[in-house]
């Protein structure tokens, strides 16, 4: 099928990955609008994408890659928008391969990284352990959490700008939003290529990592909140009859500390029930557009 596709790369000091990956890019895609984002590079990328003859949009500083995504996706004309990194580490001949899984009716086609193109036995461990938790927090299996190559469609991307984060996790939450949204997620798997250029990862595994693991939590708490607030009330009730137990049996009382853990476990469970009615108001669009698209077919 035909489209209009938009390729965006955020881009932050890659002039050399970029010299060698745009030729390849034009020459498999010599119609597809090409947009790199050059988020406030001290290189020669401007003068790089110049010589290909793609856009580019600039930054005036560096403001993160989830802001990179954010302004690719505002100037993309597309109506799919393809992602993939700078650095070269992505095979342009996989974007066919993410095009035909929406030509399958998924909305976000996602290249998963398969375990052994990882850097590290570190990293490849901290991907598992992210997307295990992803994937309970959502209910659906996560394959890849951070991968950075995706494609999708631009009018359901562009709802969720408003929640994406200006660095390095705008991959975790639009997973998440598409999920959570109903929006069916494919998978496809690639195999990542050694960075090149610039080769050495943004990303501080240790730093970031910890980032990535607060932003699941948001994302839960917002997304899915019984699944977060739910075992949280348990264990403080579980917690509070369990010293009131202990208290009873040896003083023959009900303290104070029962008493504040099993309260605070069903303020915990009304906060949930809050959430959840709050975050429905984040898809009342979506919704909205299922409805009409269905009006219309039907």
């Amino acid at each position: 099928m035909a489209h209009d596709i938009t390729i965006i790369l955020p881009a932050k000091n890659e002039a050399v990955s970029l010299g060698i990956l745009l030729p390849k890019l034009r020459q498999h895609y010599p119609e597809e609008e090409i947009i790199v984002v050059n988020d406030g590079s001290s290189d020669h990328t401007v003068e790089i994408c110049s010589q290909n003859h793609v856009k580019v949009v600039s930054h005036a500083y560096s403001m993160g890659n989830g802001a990179a995504i954010k302004t690719g996706a505002r100037n993309a004309s597309g109506d799919i928008l393809v992602f993939m990194d700078a650095d070269g580490q992505h095979d342009p001949t996989d974007i066919n391969r993410l095009i035909e899984k929406l030509d399958a009716d998924f909305e976000m086609a996602v290249g998963a990284r398969q375990s052994d193109t990882h850097a590290s036995l570190a990293r490849r461990i901290g991907n598992s352990l992210y997307n295990r938790l992803a994937s309970w927090m959502t209910g659906y299996p996560i394959e890849d959490l951070t991968s950075g190559f995706r494609a999708t469609r631009a009018r359901h991307f562009k709802r969720f700008l408003y929640l994406l984060p200006n660095k390095f996790s705008y991959p975790t939450t639009i997973t998440m939003a598409f999920f959570r949204a109903g929006l069916p997620v494919a998978y496809v798997p690639i195999q990542a290529i050694n960075r090149q250029g610039n080769s050495k990862s943004h990303i501080r595994f240790f730093h970031d990592g910890f980032r990535f693991l607060i932003i699941i939590l948001k994302i839960g708490a917002l997304f899915s909140p019984m699944r977060f607030f739910l075992p949280i009330s348990g264990l403080l009730l579980f917690t509070g009859i369990c010293y009131y137990g202990y208290t009873y049996i040896n003083w023959g009382r009900l303290t104070n500390m029962s008493t504040i853990l099993i309260l605070s476990s069903l303020f915990t469970f009304l906060i949930g029930i809050v959430s959840e009615q709050i975050s429905a108001l984040h898809y009342k669009d979506i919704e909205d557009t299922k409805r009409r698209v269905i009006r219309k077919t039907g």
